[in-house]
């Protein structure tokens, strides 16, 4: 097989494999494994925290994009449906563990944005990104949530409120409680260095 040949199948876009998936064609559907596996791992295990349960959840959505990969119509982007697919594996498993309940802390704080989001977390430094990791993966599972979707996937209040099914206002509340907790965390470690 000649170099040509190996480069040849990473020309075909995801639409065009996604189709020929949905025809059937086995090959195709490992391409688009191949292709989007660590993203779909780094979504679960940002929202879950446990390596263990991310690497599960992995399996389950390209379990379920197997099923329905003949559905996919190309409205829009493979991987905006593939992201999609992914956040809703994931909260209706918070919806079974019923982990999705821890919305509210015993302080009761008010609404004040303190710490700015993660869009620049590519940029830090390999140990701050470690602990602001390590920190995420210590919020409680709501709070870890909508921090994700919102700080890290960029997904807004009210897209958020409709996927797990809560007001706008408790996203909202979510966010703030979870920044609070975060630069907690992050200052604790900190001192502990």
């Amino acid at each position: 097989m000649s170099v040509v040949e190996i480069d040849k199948p990473d020309a075909v876009g995801d639409v065009e494999l996604a189709k020929r998936a949905g025809a059937g064609d086995a090959g195709a559907f490992e391409q688009l494994y191949h292709r989007h596996f660590r993203r779909v791992y780094s979504l679960c295990l940002r929202m879950l925290g446990n390596p263990t349960e991310a690497e599960d959840l992995t399996q389950e959505v390209f379990t379920n994009l197997y099923r329905k990969i003949g559905s996919f119509r190309g409205d829009s982007q493979f991987t905006t449906w593939l992201h999609r697919m992914t956040v809703n594996q994931v909260l209706m498993h918070f919806r079974k563990k019923s982990t999705r309940t821890e919305f509210t802390t015993d302080e009761g704080e008010t609404p004040v944005q303190i710490v700015q989001g993660t869009a620049n977390a590519d940029r830090m430094p390999i140990i701050d990104r470690i602990a602001l990791e390590d920190a995420i993966a210590k919020l409680a599972p709501g709070y870890r949530t909508v921090f994700v979707l919102h700080d890290v996937e960029g997904h807004e209040h009210e897209e958020i409120a409709r996927m797990l099914g809560i007001a706008e206002g408790t996203s909202k509340s979510q966010l703030h409680k979870a920044r609070l907790k975060l630069r907690e965390l992050i200052r604790q470690q900190a001192k502990l260095n």
